[in-house]
């Protein structure tokens, strides 16, 4: 015979698992924070593709303006000329030039910055020196443009008895401190990440602490390392302000790093107020845009590839 109480249970069990559809409190709470997190993402996802092909599609119809030759090779950047002329060399070049230049001076800084947060600063100085990065990271690029024009054009244009001091070596100068935080940070990042048993290994074989700074850690944080270099260098090109301010703005291959250039970005700032919307000069413009994605891009390749042989290893 069936006891009546245990039967009752039973049939609530039944009645409040899986297979009558209801939920717990606890399962809604896990719910709509999931359904949140997977709209914004997919919205993110959305806006991504429709910027870039929001890009091809004004870019790419200068195509039948002008050849992609002509794009690449081509010296002369006049588009309002007649006939307009639409070559992008030396923009190319002047957005290549300042970030390689740049980026010779802030990684080296960068990483010997983490090495000393890392490895040699005291504890109770560390928390300073990483707000005063912080607060460095924080400096509004107008700013910097501004310090360009202001202290630093007058400094280079008497050392160096030039024309003017918005050029090359100015601009690159500023980029470098722009990005040196960056840098800085996730290359700490890494180095914090290495094993303190390797260091201590190290010592016990009788190494010293630079030799084991530049033996052990660096090696053992050089993917990291890699990666922040990367980064950094995604935001020197995607740098507008700056360059705008303190590049000097003319359309030439530089010879010295003293000489004005003008990048890509600093191109479109100046121009796309002046630009017929939809005509040849508008389409030309947001093709240096697409330039400036593709770039982007593959960096941002180069960077997941670092990660995904990191998780292989």
């Amino acid at each position: 015979m069936v006891n009546m109480p245990e039967a009752t249970a039973v049939m609530k069990d039944s009645a409040s698992g899986p297979e009558s559809g209801r939920r717990s409190p606890k399962d809604w709470k896990d719910t709509i924070p999931r359904a949140l997190v997977t709209v914004v993402a997919y919205s993110a996802i959305w806006l991504i593709a429709f910027i870039i092909f929001f890009l091809i599609k004004e870019g790419v119809p200068i195509l039948s303006e002008t050849s992609i030759v002509e794009i690449a090779a081509g010296k002369l950047w006049y588009p309002a000329s007649r006939p307009p002329l639409y070559g992008m060399l030396p923009l190319i070049v002047g957005s290549a030039s300042v970030t390689l230049l740049s980026c010779a001076l802030a990684i080296p800084f960068g990483v010997a910055t983490a090495l000393f947060l890392s490895e040699i600063c005291p504890g109770w100085a560390v928390d300073y020196c990483k707000v005063s990065l912080e607060i460095l990271s924080f400096l509004p690029s107008v700013v910097l443009g501004f310090i360009g024009m202001v202290v630093l054009a007058p400094i280079l244009q008497i050392r160096f008895e030039l024309w003017t001091g918005l050029n090359l070596l100015n601009a690159s100068f500023l980029l470098g401190v722009m990005i040196l935080p960056t840098i800085a940070t996730l290359a700490e990042d890494s180095l914090n990440a290495v094993p303190q048993s390797l260091r201590d290994a190290s010592y016990a074989l009788g190494a010293t602490k630079f030799e084991t700074m530049f033996k052990i850690s660096l090696p053992c944080a050089s993917r990291g390392i890699t990666q922040a270099a990367i980064l950094g260098t995604m935001r020197s090109v995607g740098e507008t302000m700056v360059v705008l301010m303190v590049a000097g703005g003319a359309a030439i291959i530089p010879e010295y790093i003293t000489d004005p250039v003008r990048p890509l970005t600093s191109t479109i700032a100046a121009e796309m107020g002046e630009a017929v919307v939809g005509g040849a000069h508008y389409r030309a413009l947001f093709f240096m845009g697409c330039i400036l994605l593709s770039l982007t891009s593959a960096l941002n390749l180069i960077v997941m590839k670092i990660e995904t042989g990191g998780k292989a290893k």
